[in-house]
């Protein structure tokens, strides 16, 4: 018998094993994220009361919505369960204007019948830090004596939020609060004189499928150079294995993290159904997540 569940906390640990399984690499706190910014976004898939399943339908607001961390259990591939979930997904997001979605390159037929385009290529970066002692990055630009690195604790969320929607393909308040303040890793803002957010990024923790490394994102920034300033910031002192997610349509991105010694590990395929809120912006480096862009 299978049965689909929303998620509860208790299924905490199960959606987070799930993902780590499939080397999604999920963040520290991710999941948690997920469910509280959509309290009805995550549903697990139950076979004689076992897990063997999840999707993420997370509703930013009512023009776009994003679906990720859909995941079947191999052993259990092949009966369904992936078509009853996906199904279920988007019944929940029938009245949504927009919907999102990052597809493994073999998913891409299966979500083009459901009336899903192509947009871009995103691209999974990695490289290895090698050392957690300070490189001391420097905190300011030769070109902009008026833009500082900072902390989080040194701007108001107000100031990033604001940048953040300017940017971004949709508004994401509710989100970008949870992800930015969560224990877990540190953000670096590039802010003004004015106290206002020209750039920023979030480095957090993440589960490997062996052992533990770092994942970047978001990532933003006014141009190239200040986005290279951020990432030194971010990766100073952060040893192990650090994962970026560029878009496609930022050949920057490519540039930076190349010339910073990421190698490329896989790609996706960013789509879309419906009208997109707004066009792609050259200011987004890194993506927050592939599970919910």
């Amino acid at each position: 018998m299978l049965e689909i569940k929303p998620f509860t906390p208790s299924d905490l640990d199960i959606v987070t094993g799930l993902a780590r399984e499939q080397d999604f690499a999920p963040g520290v706190g991710d999941i948690e994220i997920y469910a509280n910014t959509d309290r009805q976004g995550i549903w697990l898939a139950w076979h004689h009361n076992k897990p063997v399943g999840c999707i993420a339908a997370v509703t930013y607001n009512p023009g776009y919505a994003f679906i990720g961390l859909f995941v079947v259990k191999p052993e259990h591939r092949g009966q369904g369960i992936g078509r009853r979930l996906w199904q279920h997904a988007l019944k929940t997001l029938n009245s949504v204007e927009c919907i999102g979605l990052e597809a493994a390159v073999q998913m891409v037929g299966f979500y083009e019948k459901a009336g899903f385009q192509k947009d871009c290529v995103t691209t999974r970066r990695q490289m290895l830090c090698r050392s957690d002692q300070s490189q001391h990055p420097k905190t300011k630009l030769l070109n902009r004596s008026d833009i500082n690195v900072v902390s989080l604790r040194d701007i108001s969320l107000e100031a990033i939020q604001r940048y953040d929607e300017r940017h971004e393909i949709s508004p994401r308040p509710h989100f970008l609060e949870l992800w930015l303040r969560h224990r877990a890793g540190d953000v670096f803002v590039a802010m003004d004189a004015k106290g206002e957010c020209h750039g920023y990024v979030r480095i957090r923790p993440c589960l490997l499928p062996i052992g533990d490394g770092w994942r970047v994102g978001p990532w933003l920034a006014e141009d190239a150079g200040m986005a290279s300033l951020l990432l030194n910031n971010a990766m100073d002192r952060h040893k192990g294995v650090v994962l970026i997610d560029t878009p496609g349509h930022n050949p920057s991105a490519k540039t930076i993290t190349m010339a910073k010694g990421f190698k490329p590990m896989g790609s996706t395929v960013r789509m879309y159904k419906g009208v997109m809120p707004k066009g792609h912006d050259r200011n987004v480096y890194g993506l927050a997540c592939l599970e919910l862009g």
